[in-house]
Protein backbone atom coordinates (compact mmCIF):
# COMPACT_ATOMS: atom_id res chain seq x y z
CA UNK A 1 0.00 0.00 0.00
CA UNK A 2 1.35 3.40 -0.98
CA UNK A 3 1.31 5.81 1.96
CA UNK A 4 0.61 9.55 1.62
CA UNK A 5 3.65 11.76 1.02
CA UNK A 6 2.75 13.64 4.19
CA UNK A 7 3.51 10.44 6.12
CA UNK A 8 7.03 10.25 4.66
CA UNK A 9 7.53 13.93 5.44
CA UNK A 10 6.46 13.38 9.05
CA UNK A 11 8.82 10.42 9.44
CA UNK A 12 11.73 12.48 8.07
CA UNK A 13 11.05 15.29 10.54
CA UNK A 14 10.79 12.85 13.44
CA UNK A 15 14.10 11.20 12.53
CA UNK A 16 15.82 14.58 12.49
CA UNK A 17 14.33 15.30 15.92
CA UNK A 18 15.53 11.88 17.10
CA UNK A 19 19.10 12.76 16.10
CA UNK A 20 18.93 16.01 18.03
CA UNK A 21 17.62 14.23 21.12
CA UNK A 22 20.36 11.62 20.85
CA UNK A 23 22.89 14.45 21.13
CA UNK A 24 21.14 15.58 24.32
CA UNK A 25 21.30 12.06 25.70
CA UNK A 26 24.99 11.72 24.89
CA UNK A 27 25.84 14.91 26.76
CA UNK A 28 23.66 13.75 29.67
CA UNK A 29 25.47 10.42 29.81
CA UNK A 30 28.85 12.16 29.75
CA UNK A 31 27.73 14.46 32.56
CA UNK A 32 27.15 11.45 34.82
CA UNK A 33 30.28 9.54 33.85
CA UNK A 34 33.31 11.51 32.63
CA UNK A 35 32.54 15.23 32.78
CA UNK A 36 34.85 17.09 35.20
CA UNK A 37 32.96 18.77 38.07
CA UNK A 38 33.86 22.25 36.87
CA UNK A 39 32.11 21.56 33.58
CA UNK A 40 28.62 21.66 35.09
CA UNK A 41 27.81 25.28 34.24
CA UNK A 42 28.83 24.89 30.60
CA UNK A 43 27.01 21.55 30.35
CA UNK A 44 23.87 23.13 31.75
CA UNK A 45 23.97 25.77 29.02
CA UNK A 46 24.70 23.16 26.34
CA UNK A 47 21.81 20.96 27.38
CA UNK A 48 19.43 23.90 27.78
CA UNK A 49 20.27 25.03 24.24
CA UNK A 50 19.65 21.55 22.83
CA UNK A 51 16.43 21.20 24.85
CA UNK A 52 15.20 24.47 23.38
CA UNK A 53 16.10 23.45 19.83
CA UNK A 54 14.44 20.05 20.28
CA UNK A 55 11.32 21.72 21.66
CA UNK A 56 11.20 24.10 18.69
CA UNK A 57 11.45 21.19 16.29
CA UNK A 58 8.92 19.05 18.17
CA UNK A 59 6.34 21.85 18.30
CA UNK A 60 6.89 23.34 14.83
CA UNK A 61 3.59 24.12 13.08
CA UNK A 62 4.71 21.90 10.20
CA UNK A 63 4.35 18.86 12.49
CA UNK A 64 0.82 19.93 13.36
CA UNK A 65 -0.03 20.45 9.69
CA UNK A 66 1.26 17.01 8.73
CA UNK A 67 -0.64 15.38 11.58
CA UNK A 68 -3.83 17.13 10.48
CA UNK A 69 -3.34 15.78 6.95
CA UNK A 70 -2.94 12.28 8.41
CA UNK A 71 -5.93 12.42 10.79
CA UNK A 72 -7.90 10.02 8.57
CA UNK A 73 -6.47 6.57 9.28
CA UNK A 74 -7.99 4.94 6.19
CA UNK A 75 -5.12 5.87 3.80
CA UNK A 76 -2.71 4.53 6.43
CA UNK A 77 -4.29 1.09 6.47
CA UNK A 78 -6.87 1.63 9.19
CA UNK A 79 -6.72 2.69 12.84
CA UNK A 80 -4.95 -0.50 13.96
CA UNK A 81 -2.18 -0.26 11.36
CA UNK A 82 1.47 0.44 12.13
CA UNK A 83 1.47 3.84 10.33
CA UNK A 84 -1.68 4.83 12.24
CA UNK A 85 0.08 3.98 15.51
CA UNK A 86 2.96 6.27 14.55
CA UNK A 87 0.55 9.11 13.85
CA UNK A 88 -1.43 8.45 17.05
CA UNK A 89 1.61 8.54 19.32
CA UNK A 90 3.17 11.51 17.52
CA UNK A 91 -0.09 13.41 17.99
CA UNK A 92 -0.07 12.60 21.70
CA UNK A 93 3.50 13.83 22.11
CA UNK A 94 2.84 16.91 19.97
CA UNK A 95 -0.24 17.85 22.00
CA UNK A 96 1.78 17.71 25.22
CA UNK A 97 4.84 19.51 23.86
CA UNK A 98 2.87 22.40 22.39
CA UNK A 99 1.44 23.17 25.82
CA UNK A 100 4.90 23.74 27.31
CA UNK A 101 6.58 27.15 26.93
CA UNK A 102 10.08 26.89 25.48
CA UNK A 103 11.54 28.97 28.31
CA UNK A 104 10.17 26.48 30.85
CA UNK A 105 11.65 23.55 28.89
CA UNK A 106 15.05 25.24 28.77
CA UNK A 107 14.97 26.20 32.45
CA UNK A 108 14.01 22.66 33.46
CA UNK A 109 16.94 21.29 31.48
CA UNK A 110 19.42 23.82 32.87
CA UNK A 111 18.25 23.40 36.46
CA UNK A 112 18.26 19.60 36.27
CA UNK A 113 21.85 19.57 35.03
CA UNK A 114 23.10 21.75 37.88
CA UNK A 115 20.81 20.04 40.39
CA UNK A 116 22.25 16.61 39.62
CA UNK A 117 25.74 17.84 40.35
CA UNK A 118 24.50 19.39 43.59
CA UNK A 119 22.79 16.10 44.48
CA UNK A 120 26.03 14.16 44.02
CA UNK A 121 27.81 16.50 46.43
CA UNK A 122 24.91 16.53 48.93
CA UNK A 123 24.62 12.75 48.92
CA UNK A 124 28.34 12.43 49.53
CA UNK A 125 28.06 14.90 52.41
CA UNK A 126 24.85 13.20 53.69
CA UNK A 127 23.33 16.67 53.80
CA UNK A 128 19.75 17.38 52.70
CA UNK A 129 20.08 21.13 53.49
CA UNK A 130 22.82 21.28 50.85
CA UNK A 131 20.37 19.96 48.26
CA UNK A 132 17.25 21.80 49.46
CA UNK A 133 17.54 24.94 47.27
CA UNK A 134 17.72 22.75 44.18
CA UNK A 135 14.79 20.57 45.23
CA UNK A 136 12.72 23.72 45.76
CA UNK A 137 13.56 24.88 42.22
CA UNK A 138 12.80 21.50 40.70
CA UNK A 139 9.44 21.09 42.43
CA UNK A 140 8.43 24.65 41.50
CA UNK A 141 9.30 24.03 37.84
CA UNK A 142 7.51 20.66 37.77
CA UNK A 143 4.41 22.30 39.24
CA UNK A 144 4.59 24.84 36.42
CA UNK A 145 4.93 22.01 33.91
CA UNK A 146 1.89 20.21 35.32
CA UNK A 147 -0.17 23.39 35.21
CA UNK A 148 0.88 24.06 31.61
CA UNK A 149 0.01 20.54 30.47
CA UNK A 150 -3.25 20.54 32.42
CA UNK A 151 -5.06 17.87 34.39
CA UNK A 152 -8.58 16.90 35.42
CA UNK A 153 -8.26 15.66 38.98
CA UNK A 154 -4.71 15.72 40.38
CA UNK A 155 -1.84 17.99 39.36
CA UNK A 156 0.37 14.92 39.66
CA UNK A 157 -1.58 13.29 36.80
CA UNK A 158 0.11 15.58 34.28
CA UNK A 159 3.54 14.33 35.35
CA UNK A 160 2.62 10.65 35.61
CA UNK A 161 1.26 10.71 32.06
CA UNK A 162 4.71 11.61 30.67
CA UNK A 163 6.18 8.32 31.89
CA UNK A 164 3.16 5.99 31.76
CA UNK A 165 0.89 7.43 29.05
CA UNK A 166 -2.79 7.19 29.84
CA UNK A 167 -2.29 6.57 33.56
CA UNK A 168 -3.63 8.77 36.34
CA UNK A 169 -2.92 9.04 40.03
CA UNK A 170 -6.24 7.39 40.85
CA UNK A 171 -5.59 4.49 38.47
CA UNK A 172 -2.09 3.91 39.85
CA UNK A 173 -3.41 4.00 43.40
CA UNK A 174 -6.09 1.46 42.51
CA UNK A 175 -3.44 -0.76 40.91
CA UNK A 176 -0.90 -0.52 43.71
CA UNK A 177 -3.24 -0.79 46.73
CA UNK A 178 -4.11 -4.52 46.32
CA UNK A 179 -0.40 -5.26 46.01
CA UNK A 180 0.37 -3.46 49.25
CA UNK A 181 -2.41 -5.32 51.08
CA UNK A 182 -0.87 -8.69 50.16
CA UNK A 183 2.76 -7.62 50.59
CA UNK A 184 2.48 -6.50 54.20
CA UNK A 185 1.42 -9.90 55.64
CA UNK A 186 4.03 -11.68 53.49
CA UNK A 187 6.77 -9.40 54.87
CA UNK A 188 5.49 -10.06 58.41
CA UNK A 189 5.42 -13.84 57.89
CA UNK A 190 8.97 -13.84 56.56
CA UNK A 191 10.15 -11.71 59.48
CA UNK A 192 8.75 -14.31 61.89
CA UNK A 193 10.35 -17.25 60.07
CA UNK A 194 13.08 -19.20 61.81
CA UNK A 195 15.02 -19.35 58.54
CA UNK A 196 17.71 -16.67 58.57
CA UNK A 197 19.90 -16.51 55.44
CA UNK A 198 23.48 -15.42 56.07
CA UNK A 199 23.52 -12.09 54.30
CA UNK A 200 27.02 -11.38 55.59
CA UNK A 201 28.30 -13.62 52.79
CA UNK A 202 27.63 -10.73 50.43
CA UNK A 203 29.53 -8.14 52.47
CA UNK A 204 32.87 -9.89 52.39
CA UNK A 205 35.68 -8.55 50.23
CA UNK A 206 34.81 -8.63 46.51
CA UNK A 207 37.63 -6.97 44.54
CA UNK A 208 36.22 -4.32 42.24
CA UNK A 209 38.20 -5.43 39.19
CA UNK A 210 36.75 -8.92 39.59
CA UNK A 211 33.25 -7.50 40.08
CA UNK A 212 33.62 -5.45 36.92
CA UNK A 213 34.71 -8.43 34.83
CA UNK A 214 32.14 -10.84 36.29
CA UNK A 215 29.26 -8.39 35.84
CA UNK A 216 30.24 -7.74 32.24
CA UNK A 217 30.37 -11.50 31.53
CA UNK A 218 26.91 -11.98 32.97
CA UNK A 219 25.42 -9.05 31.05
CA UNK A 220 26.89 -10.41 27.83
CA UNK A 221 25.68 -13.94 28.59
CA UNK A 222 22.06 -12.88 29.00
CA UNK A 223 22.16 -10.99 25.71
CA UNK A 224 23.47 -7.43 26.08
CA UNK A 225 25.68 -6.66 23.09
CA UNK A 226 28.91 -4.86 23.86
CA UNK A 227 29.39 -4.36 20.13
CA UNK A 228 26.62 -1.78 20.40
CA UNK A 229 26.90 -0.87 24.07
CA UNK A 230 29.26 -0.21 26.95
CA UNK A 231 29.35 -0.32 30.75
CA UNK A 232 30.75 2.50 32.88
CA UNK A 233 30.50 3.85 36.42
CA UNK A 234 28.23 6.58 37.79
CA UNK A 235 26.95 7.83 41.14
CA UNK A 236 23.56 6.28 40.38
CA UNK A 237 23.15 3.35 37.93
CA UNK A 238 21.27 4.10 34.70
CA UNK A 239 20.87 3.08 31.07
CA UNK A 240 20.90 5.57 28.22
CA UNK A 241 19.94 4.47 24.75
CA UNK A 242 21.38 6.89 22.21
CA UNK A 243 19.98 5.19 19.13
CA UNK A 244 20.72 2.19 16.90
CA UNK A 245 24.11 0.70 17.74
CA UNK A 246 24.81 2.77 20.83
CA UNK A 247 23.46 2.00 24.30
CA UNK A 248 25.28 3.04 27.48
CA UNK A 249 24.96 1.31 30.87
CA UNK A 250 26.37 2.42 34.20
CA UNK A 251 26.69 0.82 37.62
CA UNK A 252 28.54 1.56 40.87
CA UNK A 253 30.90 -0.67 42.84
CA UNK A 254 31.41 -1.33 46.53
CA UNK A 255 34.16 -3.77 47.47
CA UNK A 256 32.19 -4.82 50.56
CA UNK A 257 28.83 -5.34 48.85
CA UNK A 258 28.51 -7.78 45.94
CA UNK A 259 24.77 -7.40 45.07
CA UNK A 260 24.83 -3.65 44.42
CA UNK A 261 26.97 -3.68 41.30
CA UNK A 262 26.07 -7.15 40.05
CA UNK A 263 22.29 -6.89 40.20
CA UNK A 264 22.50 -3.24 39.22
CA UNK A 265 24.34 -4.34 36.08
CA UNK A 266 21.72 -7.00 35.29
CA UNK A 267 18.98 -4.43 35.85
CA UNK A 268 20.53 -1.89 33.50
CA UNK A 269 21.36 -4.63 30.98
CA UNK A 270 17.64 -5.47 30.94
CA UNK A 271 16.92 -1.86 30.01
CA UNK A 272 19.74 -1.97 27.49
CA UNK A 273 18.49 -5.10 25.73
CA UNK A 274 15.12 -3.41 25.28
CA UNK A 275 16.86 -0.41 23.69
CA UNK A 276 18.99 -2.70 21.51
CA UNK A 277 15.89 -4.61 20.40
CA UNK A 278 14.02 -1.58 19.07
CA UNK A 279 13.56 -1.53 15.26
CA UNK A 280 16.49 0.51 13.94
CA UNK A 281 14.60 1.39 10.77
CA UNK A 282 12.09 3.34 12.85
CA UNK A 283 14.63 5.36 14.86
CA UNK A 284 13.27 8.73 15.94
CA UNK A 285 9.63 7.74 15.52
CA UNK A 286 7.26 6.17 18.04
CA UNK A 287 7.65 2.86 16.20
CA UNK A 288 11.31 2.84 17.21
CA UNK A 289 10.72 3.97 20.80
CA UNK A 290 9.94 2.21 24.06
CA UNK A 291 6.29 2.03 25.11
CA UNK A 292 6.39 3.38 28.64
CA UNK A 293 8.66 3.36 31.64
CA UNK A 294 6.50 0.67 33.25
CA UNK A 295 7.20 -1.61 30.30
CA UNK A 296 10.85 -0.53 30.33
CA UNK A 297 11.10 -1.44 34.02
CA UNK A 298 9.43 -4.78 33.32
CA UNK A 299 12.47 -5.69 31.27
CA UNK A 300 15.06 -4.57 33.81
CA UNK A 301 13.31 -6.03 36.84
CA UNK A 302 12.68 -9.30 34.99
CA UNK A 303 16.36 -9.85 34.18
CA UNK A 304 17.49 -8.62 37.58
CA UNK A 305 15.10 -10.67 39.71
CA UNK A 306 13.03 -13.26 37.90
CA UNK A 307 16.13 -14.43 36.06
CA UNK A 308 19.15 -13.12 37.99
CA UNK A 309 18.01 -14.11 41.47
CA UNK A 310 16.67 -17.51 40.44
CA UNK A 311 18.29 -20.71 41.63
CA UNK A 312 18.65 -21.91 38.05
CA UNK A 313 20.60 -18.78 37.06
CA UNK A 314 23.11 -19.46 39.83
CA UNK A 315 23.29 -23.16 39.03
CA UNK A 316 24.95 -21.94 35.86
CA UNK A 317 26.89 -18.91 37.16
CA UNK A 318 27.91 -19.90 40.67
CA UNK A 319 31.01 -21.94 39.73
CA UNK A 320 32.28 -18.89 37.81
CA UNK A 321 31.45 -16.67 40.78
CA UNK A 322 33.51 -18.89 43.07
CA UNK A 323 36.42 -18.68 40.63
CA UNK A 324 36.13 -14.90 40.48
CA UNK A 325 35.81 -14.46 44.25
CA UNK A 326 37.61 -17.45 45.83
CA UNK A 327 38.22 -15.78 49.20
CA UNK A 328 34.61 -14.67 49.66
CA UNK A 329 32.82 -17.69 48.18
CA UNK A 330 35.27 -20.57 48.24
CA UNK A 331 33.60 -22.29 51.20
CA UNK A 332 30.02 -21.15 50.51
CA UNK A 333 27.53 -23.62 49.05
CA UNK A 334 25.16 -22.76 46.19
CA UNK A 335 22.21 -23.06 48.57
CA UNK A 336 23.75 -20.64 51.06
CA UNK A 337 24.57 -18.15 48.32
CA UNK A 338 21.11 -18.43 46.72
CA UNK A 339 19.44 -17.72 50.04
CA UNK A 340 21.81 -14.83 50.71
CA UNK A 341 21.00 -13.04 47.44
CA UNK A 342 17.31 -13.54 48.22
CA UNK A 343 17.41 -12.49 51.86
CA UNK A 344 14.34 -10.47 52.81
CA UNK A 345 15.26 -7.73 55.22
CA UNK A 346 14.16 -4.08 55.44
CA UNK A 347 16.92 -1.92 53.96
CA UNK A 348 17.63 1.77 53.61
CA UNK A 349 18.55 1.81 49.93
CA UNK A 350 15.87 1.18 47.29
CA UNK A 351 18.19 -0.10 44.57
CA UNK A 352 19.62 -2.68 46.98
CA UNK A 353 16.25 -3.84 48.34
CA UNK A 354 15.03 -7.42 48.07
CA UNK A 355 12.14 -8.40 45.82
CA UNK A 356 9.57 -8.46 48.60
CA UNK A 357 10.21 -5.14 50.34
CA UNK A 358 11.25 -3.22 47.18
CA UNK A 359 7.71 -2.15 46.32
CA UNK A 360 7.27 -0.57 49.75
CA UNK A 361 10.10 1.80 48.81
CA UNK A 362 8.18 2.74 45.69
CA UNK A 363 4.90 3.30 47.51
CA UNK A 364 6.66 5.65 49.92
CA UNK A 365 8.06 7.74 47.05
CA UNK A 366 4.75 7.67 45.17
CA UNK A 367 3.04 9.20 48.19
CA UNK A 368 5.84 11.73 48.77
CA UNK A 369 5.75 12.98 45.20
CA UNK A 370 2.00 13.50 45.25
CA UNK A 371 2.36 15.58 48.41
CA UNK A 372 5.20 17.66 46.97
CA UNK A 373 3.43 18.45 43.70
CA UNK A 374 0.12 19.19 45.43
CA UNK A 375 1.92 21.47 47.89
CA UNK A 376 0.87 19.41 50.90
CA UNK A 377 4.54 18.65 51.64
CA UNK A 378 7.03 21.50 51.42
CA UNK A 379 10.52 20.66 50.16
CA UNK A 380 12.00 21.79 53.48
CA UNK A 381 9.82 19.23 55.27
CA UNK A 382 10.95 16.29 53.14
CA UNK A 383 13.38 14.70 55.65
CA UNK A 384 10.82 14.64 58.43
CA UNK A 385 8.00 13.40 56.21
CA UNK A 386 10.30 10.79 54.65
CA UNK A 387 11.51 9.46 57.99
CA UNK A 388 7.98 9.29 59.36
CA UNK A 389 6.77 7.28 56.35
CA UNK A 390 9.87 5.09 56.41
CA UNK A 391 9.26 4.25 60.05
CA UNK A 392 5.66 3.42 59.19
CA UNK A 393 6.58 1.14 56.28
CA UNK A 394 9.79 -0.45 57.55
CA UNK A 395 9.83 0.04 61.30
CA UNK A 396 13.11 1.97 61.30
CA UNK A 397 14.33 5.53 60.78
CA UNK A 398 17.18 6.40 58.39
CA UNK A 399 20.30 7.49 60.32
CA UNK A 400 21.23 10.13 57.73
CA UNK A 401 19.93 11.79 54.58
CA UNK A 402 22.10 9.75 52.20
CA UNK A 403 20.37 6.60 53.43
CA UNK A 404 17.08 8.45 53.41
CA UNK A 405 15.53 11.15 51.29
CA UNK A 406 18.48 12.00 49.00
CA UNK A 407 19.50 8.48 48.00
CA UNK A 408 17.83 8.65 44.55
CA UNK A 409 18.91 10.84 41.63
CA UNK A 410 15.39 11.18 40.19
CA UNK A 411 14.22 14.41 41.83
CA UNK A 412 17.47 16.18 41.06
CA UNK A 413 17.04 15.19 37.40
CA UNK A 414 13.46 16.48 37.31
CA UNK A 415 12.04 12.95 37.03
CA UNK A 416 8.98 13.53 39.17
CA UNK A 417 6.15 11.11 38.42
CA UNK A 418 8.56 8.30 37.54
CA UNK A 419 8.68 6.11 40.67
CA UNK A 420 5.39 4.25 40.31
CA UNK A 421 6.67 2.78 37.05
CA UNK A 422 9.13 0.60 39.01
CA UNK A 423 6.30 -1.29 40.69
CA UNK A 424 4.31 -1.34 37.48
CA UNK A 425 7.43 -2.87 35.95
CA UNK A 426 7.49 -5.60 38.60
CA UNK A 427 3.86 -6.38 37.85
CA UNK A 428 4.22 -6.29 34.06
CA UNK A 429 7.42 -8.31 34.30
CA UNK A 430 5.87 -11.08 36.40
CA UNK A 431 2.87 -11.32 34.08
CA UNK A 432 5.07 -11.44 30.97
CA UNK A 433 7.40 -13.99 32.57
CA UNK A 434 4.51 -16.28 33.48
CA UNK A 435 3.34 -16.16 29.88
CA UNK A 436 6.86 -16.83 28.60
CA UNK A 437 6.94 -19.98 30.75
CA UNK A 438 3.71 -21.14 29.11
CA UNK A 439 5.00 -20.40 25.62
CA UNK A 440 8.61 -21.58 25.96
CA UNK A 441 8.45 -24.42 28.47
CA UNK A 442 10.97 -25.04 31.24
CA UNK A 443 12.86 -21.75 31.51
CA UNK A 444 14.69 -22.90 34.63
CA UNK A 445 16.20 -25.84 32.76
CA UNK A 446 17.36 -23.40 30.08
CA UNK A 447 18.90 -20.97 32.58
CA UNK A 448 20.71 -23.78 34.39
CA UNK A 449 22.43 -24.60 31.09
CA UNK A 450 23.24 -20.95 30.38
CA UNK A 451 20.58 -20.67 27.69
CA UNK A 452 19.04 -17.19 27.90
CA UNK A 453 18.45 -16.57 24.19
CA UNK A 454 14.98 -18.20 24.08
CA UNK A 455 13.62 -15.73 26.65
CA UNK A 456 15.32 -12.76 24.99
CA UNK A 457 14.00 -13.81 21.58
CA UNK A 458 10.49 -14.06 23.05
CA UNK A 459 10.82 -10.54 24.48
CA UNK A 460 12.18 -9.25 21.19
CA UNK A 461 9.22 -10.65 19.28
CA UNK A 462 6.46 -9.74 21.71
CA UNK A 463 7.67 -6.43 23.16
CA UNK A 464 10.86 -4.87 21.78
CA UNK A 465 10.10 -5.06 18.07
CA UNK A 466 6.66 -3.49 18.46
CA UNK A 467 7.91 -0.03 19.40
CA UNK A 468 4.85 1.96 20.47
CA UNK A 469 2.46 0.12 18.16
CA UNK A 470 0.43 -0.80 21.25
CA UNK A 471 0.07 1.18 24.46
CA UNK A 472 1.05 -0.56 27.69
CA UNK A 473 -2.40 -1.68 28.85
CA UNK A 474 -3.22 -3.08 25.40
CA UNK A 475 0.17 -4.75 25.10
CA UNK A 476 -0.17 -6.77 28.30
CA UNK A 477 -3.64 -7.95 27.30
CA UNK A 478 -2.45 -8.85 23.80
CA UNK A 479 0.48 -10.91 25.12
CA UNK A 480 -1.09 -12.54 28.17
CA UNK A 481 -4.81 -12.42 27.44
CA UNK A 482 -5.40 -10.62 30.74
CA UNK A 483 -5.30 -7.00 31.96
CA UNK A 484 -2.47 -5.99 34.26
CA UNK A 485 -2.85 -7.61 37.68
CA UNK A 486 -0.83 -7.84 40.88
CA UNK A 487 -1.63 -11.57 41.11
CA UNK A 488 1.22 -12.98 38.95
CA UNK A 489 3.74 -10.98 40.97
CA UNK A 490 2.28 -12.12 44.30
CA UNK A 491 2.15 -15.72 43.07
CA UNK A 492 5.84 -15.51 42.19
CA UNK A 493 6.78 -13.91 45.52
CA UNK A 494 4.74 -16.35 47.61
CA UNK A 495 6.05 -19.40 45.78
CA UNK A 496 9.69 -18.35 45.79
CA UNK A 497 9.96 -16.91 49.27
CA UNK A 498 7.55 -19.40 50.75
CA UNK A 499 10.00 -22.11 49.71
CA UNK A 500 13.02 -20.23 51.05
CA UNK A 501 11.49 -19.20 54.36
CA UNK A 502 9.00 -22.02 54.94
CA UNK A 503 5.99 -19.68 55.09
Amino acid sequence: MKLPSSYSDLVADLRALGLLKSCQHLLGWDEQTYMPPQGAELRADQLALLAGLAHQKATHPRIGELLAQLADAAPLGGPESTPAALVRETQREYDRATKLPQLLVEELSRTATLSQQAWIAARKAKSFPQFLPWLEKIIHLKQQEADAVGYTEHRYDALVDEYEPGSTTAQLTATLTPLRKELVPLVAAIAESRVKPDGSILTRRYPIDSQREFGRRAAQAIGFSFESGRLDEAAHPFCQGLGPGDCRLTTRYDEQHFPGAFFGTLHEAGHGMYEQGLPAEHFGTPLGATISLGIHESQSRMWENLVGRSRSFWQHFYPAAQQSFPEALGGVSLDEFYKAVNEVRPSWIRVEADEVTYNLHILLRFEMEQGLIAGDIKPADVPGAWNEKFQSYFGMTPPNDALGCIQDIHWSAGLVGYFATYTLGNMYGAQFFAQARKDLGDLDAMFAKGEFAPLLDWLRKNIHSRGQHLQASKLVETITGQPLSHKPLMTHLKNKFGAIYGV
